[in-house]
């Protein structure tokens, strides 16, 4: 390795092993388990390690705000997560490799067309807690209210909610095994995924992620990475 690469391996895995925290709570993002992940992020990690030429160890997770806890305290050295102001305090981002879709699910009677119809006086929207899309919404509703559970659609079935909130992909499934329910089609907010690490890291490490993300959008890998995991490569974010 290079000298300037010795350097950033020294400062992003400074155990000499790539402590990578992976949510596999977003099924776009991961899937498998703990033991056996898989998935865009997984492979991202791995090719992390491999520029740098360290091991890569997995912390998983089953919600974001768990694997952000694990970046921000020290557990982790890498982290696939949202960018979101309460975020990056603690966390410098890369440009997002994928943008993942924000939509709701509401009773076929409700009286909502479109996303910005839900924020009104007395709806309240289920939301998995600490997921982009609570940061988001707490900050940017004006009316309307959330409501969190493990997930938003446990939050709206058990509270008896308006609206539940959720990933595309995910919710889309869900909705399609429930024949009270429909899916606005207009989302709501698009989810930034971007690599992250500390913000006490050295400029030349963040560099060379934000540098090496843009590589991997470039030559087709986090596209690849998408439809070996089954997910469209139509999620591929545009070049930062």
């Amino acid at each position: 390795m290079t000298n300037a690469i010795t350097d950033i391996a020294r400062d992003l895995a400074p155990l000499g092993t790539l402590r990578a925290s992976i949510n596999l709570g977003n099924p776009v993002l991961a899937q498998g388990t703990p033991a056996a992940p898989a998935g865009v992020t997984v492979d991202l990690a791995r090719e992390v390690g491999a520029r740098l030429g360290v091991p890569v160890e997995f912390r998983c997770f089953d919600a974001a705000r768990k694997s952000y806890e694990a970046m921000a305290t020290g557990e982790a050295d890498l982290c696939f997560l949202a960018v979101e102001p309460a975020r990056e305090a603690d966390v410098a981002f890369t440009a997002p490799y994928v943008l993942i879709e924000g939509v709701y699910a509401v009773p076929h009677g409700a009286p909502f067309a479109t996303a910005a119809d839900v924020d009104r006086a007395g709806v309240r929207i289920g939301v998995k807690r600490g997921s982009a899309y609570d940061l988001f919404l707490s900050r940017t509703l004006r009316h309307a209210s959330v409501v969190r559970g493990d997930e938003g659609v446990t939050a709206f079935r058990a509270e008896g909610l308006e609206v539940a909130a959720g990933i595309r992909e995910p919710l889309t499934e869900y909705v399609a095994a429930q024949p009270d329910l429909r899916l606005l089609a207009e989302p709501f907010m698009h989810i930034r995924q971007a690599v992250g690490t500390t913000r006490d890291r050295e400029p030349a490490t963040v560099d060379f992620l934000r540098d090496l993300v843009e590589e991997l959008k470039a030559s087709g890998f986090v596209a690849d990475a998408l439809r070996r995991s089954r997910q469209s490569p139509t999620l591929v974010a545009p070049a930062g």
